[in-house]
């Protein structure tokens, strides 16, 4: 028999598996290169779905994350882990039993290992699972322009 020792914290299960990600190789704006990651709920599938509750669960994972900033403020660094799991790439969150497994490419995945770290967008509008680049340009362009991006940076855990 399983006994939970101790209430969960972080995001919980339907909240990770609502998730979307998408990840990218890029630049910061002083020319360095940085591996991106954007996290996003998918598209409503119930009525639950509302624009405010989404809303509302992803500023529940940034709050878990250790609150993120929007565009104009320094940028922190989460509570979030990136962890190396094979070829695959990992995001923990903190208090959460499971992490979200990430899309990567050699590339990112690279950038992680040799920055330690990958730029963190979070989106709280909605956006389908099935985006391409050219949509999900449109949509960090007008989430961007509406203040509706949070930001932070993921890091690898710290070796000793």
């Amino acid at each position: 028999m399983l006994t939970r020792t101790a209430d969960a914290t972080g995001p919980g299960t339907g909240l990770l598996a609502s998730l979307g990600a998408w990840t990218w190789p890029g630049t910061t704006p002083d020319g360095q290169q940085v591996a991106h990651l954007l996290l996003a709920h998918r598209l409503g599938r119930t009525s639950h779905d509302t624009p405010d509750a989404i809303e509302a669960r992803m500023r529940h994972l940034a709050q878990s994350l250790g609150g993120l900033a929007q565009a104009e403020d320094p940028v922190p660094d989460t509570l979030g882990t990136l962890v190396a799991v094979g070829s695959r790439s990992l995001l923990k969150f903190p208090g959460a039993r499971w992490g979200l497994t990430l899309p990567a490419h050699p590339q990112w995945t690279q950038l992680v290992h040799d920055h330690g770290r990958a730029a963190l967008i979070l989106g709280l509008d909605p956006l389908a699972q099935w985006a391409d680049a050219p949509r999900i340009d449109a949509y960090l362009d007008a989430a961007l322009a509406r203040g509706r991006l949070l930001f932070g940076f993921a890091r690898t855990p710290r070796t000793a």
